[in-house]
């Protein structure tokens, strides 16, 4: 089976930025950003996404220092992707996600100035960045 739609998820502990992807283009839109609290998000909230664009894999931001090694937060995104694959049955991977905040940030400003750098905006963008980063990566 071919890889078409693409759920992205940039996990955080009180916001998870949610985008769009579809690999033919390689590109992505940010769609929306979820409450979590302490990472736990609405699970409906994530099913309705998931019903709505049945995506055929869904990829969600590991969170690495910069060095390579994990934190804290990897082993809680790892374990969000593993939760999402658990409650829904959608095929899950993890990406690098280092730099995608400040990219998303500076792709938002180039976009809108600072009008455009509301956290759930910075989120969903981080969401497109951690799909396309994804797409780059398979070929």
């Amino acid at each position: 089976m071919s890889l078409t739609t693409v759920l992205g998820f940039d996990f955080g502990t009180k916001s998870i930025g949610v985008a769009i992807g579809q690999q033919i283009t390689g590109s992505a839109t940010p769609l929306a950003s979820i409450k979590a609290n302490d990472g736990i998000p609405k699970w409906e909230e994530i099913g309705m996404l998931i019903e709505e664009w049945r995506p055929d894999l869904i990829v969600v931001g590991l969170p690495l220092n910069m060095d390579g090694t994990e934190q804290d937060m990897t082993q809680r995104a790892r374990k969000f992707a593993n939760r999402i694959t658990g409650r829904f049955g959608v095929k899950t991977a993890t990406q690098d996600e280092r730099l995608t905040t400040a990219d998303a940030k500076a792709r938002l400003f180039e976009m809108g100035g600072f009008k455009a750098l509301s956290k759930g905006q910075v989120d969903s963008m981080s969401a497109v960045l951690i799909i396309e980063s994804y797409f780059e990566n398979q070929y």
